[in-house]
């Protein structure tokens, strides 16, 4: 079973049946969210002489799926479950591939023609975009997998002719700066994330707007630091908001990853608490990372007005500057993996392999406060 036949029963919320043979530590730390699946963990070495042991704790009357860290593992331990007469699959490529696959989402038609997709990575929590007017795309926040945005905008019709980033991601490695290679589009960047950079950029700052297509869809650039001090929001045609990774559906940015949490915790209030107060609440919010598996709508989408959010989002309801102060610098989750290693390759300072960059990556969303 692989990655994409995966992701459509997290979205259908089909029911399925995963027996994770990784170490515990492993499956504790990340595994593959389903809010109608449920899950057996048991290490690969505890069943290298035979799955007798376990038949009591596994369905008959289900899909199985078994699931490793590459593959190999998930491959054996599912022929020996299939000898016993059960309904069971081995996980295409393990978790390495779940971390990689992009499952493509319309979100919706813009008003004077042209579409706006998201790219929602389930198994890492990313979420990337692709606008679309008369023959020309704008990606946001674009993931490694560079082939998926080059691809689809292919099947669309569309030449790539800017991408941006939200700001200078630590939680996983941005595909913006080759996919400008790609196509010879234009990569853009907020220079307040940018002043390490070794190569060169656009500058992304407040009051940027940049069109594209003869339909006149403006993208307008709102300075919101917070997350990072050069953190930078998107409203596009005046319905959506993509908000980055400062303000998510059901969480909040954290300001600690450039270690700077004391220093910017000011800024985040200011952005969410100020500017994002004084947009309309009928803008749609299409952050850049989904925390729980909850966050999805029944289409696969990550998208809520940000009305609804100012209503029933914690971190945009505390009225207390210090309490505020605690949430986002005191208790934080673990911080990401090779965050810094993963920083200083978006900067163009060190230039990790695939197979390095892989490994750099695994590992859920740590990019929210909640």
């Amino acid at each position: 079973m692989n990655s994409r036949e995966v992701a459509r029963k997290v979205i259908e919320k089909k029911e399925l049946f995963i027996l994770d043979v990784r170490n515990q530590s492993d499956y504790a730390d990340w595994k593959i969210e389903g809010e109608n699946f449920e899950y057996l963990n048991i290490p690969y070495f505890e069943l290298l002489d035979g799955v007798e042991e376990i038949m009591d704790k596994v369905p008959t009357d289900k899909e199985i799926l078994v699931v490793c860290a590459k593959e190999g593992s998930s491959m054996m331990v599912a022929e020996m479950l299939a000898d016993q007469g059960l309904n069971v699959f081995y996980f295409e490529g393990g978790m390495k591939s779940w971390s990689e696959y992009l499952e493509p989402v319309k979100v919706g038609d813009l008003k004077d023609g042209g579409e706006l997709y998201q790219f929602v990575r389930l198994g890492k929590g990313c979420l990337s975009y692709m606008v679309v007017s008369n023959g020309e795309a704008v990606i946001i926040d674009a993931t490694r997998m560079t082939d998926v945005y080059v691809n689809f905008a292919r099947e669309v019709g569309a030449k790539i002719t800017h991408i941006f980033d939200t700001h200078l991601h630590a939680d996983h490695i941005s595909g913006g700066r080759l996919i400008a290679q790609i196509t010879g589009g234009t990569y853009w960047l907020p220079p307040k994330d940018a002043e390490e950079v070794v190569f060169e950029y656009a500058a992304l700052e407040g009051g940027t707007d940049v069109v594209i297509g003869n339909s006149t869809i403006n993208i307008h650039a709102l300075y919101s630091p917070g997350h990072t001090i050069g953190s930078t929001s998107f409203v596009v045609d005046e319905k959506y908001l993509l908000s980055g990774d400062i303000l998510f559906i059901d969480s909040i940015g954290r300001p600690d990853l450039a270690g700077m949490a004391e220093d910017w915790v000011g800024d985040l209030r200011e952005s969410l608490y100020t500017r994002f107060r004084e947009l309309s609440d009928d803008l749609i919010v299409l952050p850049a990372h989904f925390m729980i598996i909850e966050e999805l709508n029944e289409d696969g989408s990550v998208a809520e007005k940000l009305g609804t959010l100012f209503a029933k989002n914690h971190g945009l309801n505390i009225q207390d500057e210090a309490e505020f102060r605690a949430l986002v610098t005191e208790n934080l989750p673990p911080q990401p993996n090779s965050y810094q290693e993963i920083r200083q390759t978006n900067m163009g300072n060190i230039s990790p392999d695939e197979e390095q960059q892989r490994e750099m990556e695994i590992g859920p969303n740590r990019c929210a406060v909640r």
